[in-house]
């Protein structure tokens, strides 16, 4: 009995940090529009980058606030008050699939570029320039990749709430292969990249459905498989369905924050329950 009990207090308590998290931001912020990361298999810009920084013989990394120095200057083109953004490759290094075909899609996908902030010239030299960190999503460091800054718009958030019996859109499906952190599970006002971008139509702004087909059999690493039909044994029924025949399952919402060829960047905006890598995302 006590485990009954303790089992419903963290269901109740997890629908209501869904919920309280969903209550908290109505808006897009700043942060989510400049700290969402991108794929993107386009050959970025590595030409400019961050070489230094002030107290540079204790440091490793810097922050908002902070002096760093870039590897062009007046010689270059740079003038004071040009403004930049900051960006790094990364590389999942965990080396764990959890779904199918989660490899071949990140591949498909490009290289991740996560935003690590914004710099503004203050002083100028021929071939060097000093900036000073004016805005942060992580700490800067020595290799930090650097291009013009350009302004992204924050889309609009569409009021009223999840429709869990939708119909399909009859639109071009993917799949939420990454999130940003290298997350698992991905809540409200979190970021996940889908494979699909501006070769499949899909544009900044557009609104789109999370669901999941129970009974795939190509379940993640955290489910038993086949556990749409029995788990651990218990319970069955005298004919198999497949997912086909089954109902899917709505989970949530989400808008495009910025899109590549082959990849979206998408912020999800509202939630019936939690979103794993391997589920399903359709344009509304």
């Amino acid at each position: 009995m006590r485990a009954k009990i303790g089992t419903l207090c963290l269901v109740l308590l997890v629908g209501a940090g869904l919920a309280a998290a969903q209550a908290r931001q109505v808006t897009v912020s700043y942060a989510d529009v400049y700290c969402s990361g991108m794929y993107s298999k386009e050959g970025m810009p590595r030409d400019t980058y961050i070489i230094s920084g002030e107290e540079s013989d204790i440091k490793i990394t810097f922050g908002q606030g902070q002096w760093v120095y870039i590897n062009r200057g007046s010689s270059g083109g740079v003038k004071v008050g040009d403004e930049f953004l900051v960006s790094r490759p990364e590389k999942d290094t965990g080396g764990i699939s959890w779904f199918a075909w989660q490899w071949k899609l990140k591949q498909a996908m490009g290289t991740l570029w996560k935003d690590v902030g914004r710099l503004k010239v203050i002083h100028v030299e021929a071939n060097t320039s000093i900036a000073e960190v004016v805005f942060t999503c992580d700490m800067m460091q020595r290799g930090d990749y650097l291009r013009p800054f350009a302004a992204r718009s924050a889309p609009v958030i569409q009021p009223g709430a999840v429709d869990p019996f939708a119909p399909s859109s009859g639109k071009t499906t993917g799949m939420v292969v990454t999130a940003k952190n290298w997350q698992v599970m991905v809540g409200p006002y979190e970021v996940f990249y889908l494979n699909l971008g501006s070769a499949q139509g899909v544009k900044e702004g557009d609104v789109v459905r999370i669901f999941r087909h129970p009974g795939t059999r190509q379940e993640m690493l955290y489910r038993p498989y086949g556990a749409a039909y029995t788990s651990y044994g218990f319970g069955s029924t005298p004919v198999r369905y497949t997912w086909k025949d089954l109902p899917r399952e709505i989970l949530g919402e989400g808008v495009v924050l910025r899109s590549s060829e082959n990849s979206s960047t998408v912020l999800v905006t509202k939630v019936l329950r939690e979103i794993f890598l391997g589920d399903y995302v359709e344009i509304k």
